[in-house]
């Protein structure tokens, strides 16, 4: 098996909690648009997948008012979703170790490149990452493979050195998808159950238990 090169980490649930944020910006979404508000855990069990996927698995709109909606949500996430976004506990440190430990570190999203650089540049973790990738970037979003196999291509690294972090099972099969080792992580929007079903290489309680494992 060939060694580690390069660690790349979904973002919502995986380095932020953006769980209370999405949930309720997006039941603000609905409600301005006069919609059926839905139950947190509808929203919570589709964070993950892509703001426009979300709305049409959720709220079964068309694609003239998915794109309302995705407007919407985007203005109102402005105020009401980024306040109270926060960086898991030992985030910042098992970054700093993995850097240290000379890990290439990069971010594979379903969030938009112009809010993901804006809540990395935020809360402080830009700098740790060489590249970073939102779902805009590609064609198919997860848990097609698209955006790791872009941000590898880049970086000039292969699948088979590279391991894929998330919490959710769309952010493993995207890593397994794109040919890569997996490590899920409990603490986000889907359950060690859900997680485990799924195979992935790793399972962690935090971030600083994967820089135990992979040194």
């Amino acid at each position: 098996m060939s060694e580690i090169k390069c660690i790349l980490f979904d973002f919502d649930g995986t380095l932020a909690d953006t769980e209370a944020g999405i949930v309720a910006t997006f039941k603000a979404t609905l409600e301005r648009m006069g919609e059926n508000v839905l139950s947190t855990e509808a929203i919570k069990s589709t964070i993950g997948l892509p703001l426009a996927r979300q709305f049409e698995m959720l709220a079964h709109f068309s694609p003239e008012k998915v794109k309302q909606a995705t407007d919407t949500y985007r203005i109102i996430f402005q105020t009401v979703g980024i306040a109270g976004i926060t960086l898991f506990d030992g985030v910042k440190e098992a970054l700093t170790r993995l850097r240290q430990s000379g890990y290439i570190l990069g971010v594979v999203s379903s969030r938009h490149m112009l809010s993901l650089l804006q809540i990395c540049d935020l809360q402080g973790i830009t700098e740790y990452f060489t590249t970073i990738y939102g779902v805009d970037r590609v064609n198919r979003p997860k848990p097609a493979p698209d955006t790791v196999l872009l941000a590898l291509k880049e970086l000039g690294i292969s699948p088979e050195e590279s391991l894929v972090v998330g919490d959710t099972v769309f952010d493993l099969l995207m890593g397994r998808n794109a040919g890569c080792r997996t490590c899920g992580v409990t603490y986000g929007n889907q359950s060690r159950e859900q997680l485990l079903n799924e195979s992935p290489d790793y399972l962690v309680d935090s971030l600083l238990e994967l820089c135990d494992i992979v040194g």
